[in-house]
């Protein structure tokens, strides 16, 4: 006969290990069936799209999943080589930015002076930013400077995000560059 020296705490792991598995057995645990149920899960017909998070210039690598014109789901792509299917805080909660009721869907403008937003249609908010950019540049624009050809303007800025691609901050930059604005800033340098 085999002596075991066991302790309470090693006794009681073990018992509990037994009867847990004593109880998967007698309760006819069916992995067909599991998988059966699996089926039903909220992601399981949904459409998987990778993209990249916008939080910050990192550039983690997340997959959406998205169901009847909606997001049910976002996670890291483990296929990622930047962060390999994990993510921060900010990245696992991506899904609010789609989902949250205080998300804004349409164009607010506040006149100056005012205390009070009001919605417009993104034609005018177009046409007024344009408007407005063209005004700013050609009051501020300066030709030359001690003699010297400058073609500038220190009256706009530009800030890119991380959201942007290569190609996308490629335009901006060749706008902005075009209007003459040197104050050109992104925001992981910031």
């Amino acid at each position: 006969m085999v002596e075991l020296n066991l302790n309470r705490r090693q006794f009681l792991k073990l018992s509990g290990a037994t009867a847990a598995t004593l109880a998967v057995v007698e309760l006819g645990f069916n992995e067909k069936k599991a998988y059966a149920k699996s089926k039903e899960f909220k992601i399981a017909s949904s459409k998987v799209t990778p993209t990249v998070c916008c939080f910050c210039g990192v550039g983690c690598g997340i997959l959406v999943h998205t169901k009847d014109n909606t997001v049910v789901y976002t996670e890291g792509d483990p296929d990622n080589p930047i962060n390999e299917g994990k993510l921060c805080s900010k990245g696992t909660t991506i899904r609010q930015v789609y989902t949250s009721e205080k998300r804004i869907t349409k164009p607010l403008y506040r006149a100056p002076g005012s205390d009070k937003w009001e919605e417009k249609d993104w034609e005018w908010m177009m046409d007024t930013i344009a408007k407005r950019t063209k005004e700013t540049r050609d009051k501020s624009f300066v030709v030359t400077d001690n003699g010297i050809t400058v073609n500038r303007t220190e009256k706009i800025a530009s800030l890119g995000g991380a959201a942007l691609d290569n190609e996308e901050t490629y335009l901006v930059s060749k706008l902005m560059r075009g209007l003459g604005v040197v104050y050109l800033e992104h925001q992981a340098r910031i």
